[in-house]
């Protein structure tokens, strides 16, 4: 389980864009909380963060023509297991800066980018940001 670094998500090809938007779901899902040590750092920010994060994956899946349910555009829904929560996250603390994780800072982009080339997949052309 992996969030791709944000600069890559309208660079990714067509199986880790759909990866990316199934791995939101679950962690907006049941996977909300639960410990994975590659995205432990999404829990220490508000839910807000993740949904505003699916938003960019959702709306680059969009300008491709994929189709979306659209009810993961509400931040209150949670995957077709737990429905709509109205109580619990609706925190909608909107995000600062241009890069929702400061996890996601230019070690982790090269990290994210070796990955990448290590499946055979080799991205040009991003604009890293400095620190």
């Amino acid at each position: 389980m992996r969030l791709w670094h944000q600069l890559l998500i309208s660079k990714l090809p067509k199986a880790q864009l759909l990866g990316q938007h199934r791995e939101l779901c679950a962690l907006r899902g049941n996977g909300w909380g639960r410990r994975h040590s590659v995205v432990n750092y999404v829990f220490l920010y508000p839910y807000s963060f993740l949904y505003y994060f699916h938003l960019i994956v959702i709306m680059e899946m969009e300008k491709r023509r994929f189709k979306i349910d659209s009810k993961w555009k509400n931040m209150c829904y949670r995957g077709k297991t737990l429905g709509y929560d109205y109580s619990a996250f609706t925190d909608d603390i909107v995000p600062t800066q241009d890069i929702i994780y400061f996890e996601h800072d230019s070690n982790y982009l090269n990290e994210c980018l070796n990955n990448l080339a290590s499946k055979g997949i080799h991205i040009n052309n991003i604009k890293r940001k400095k620190d």
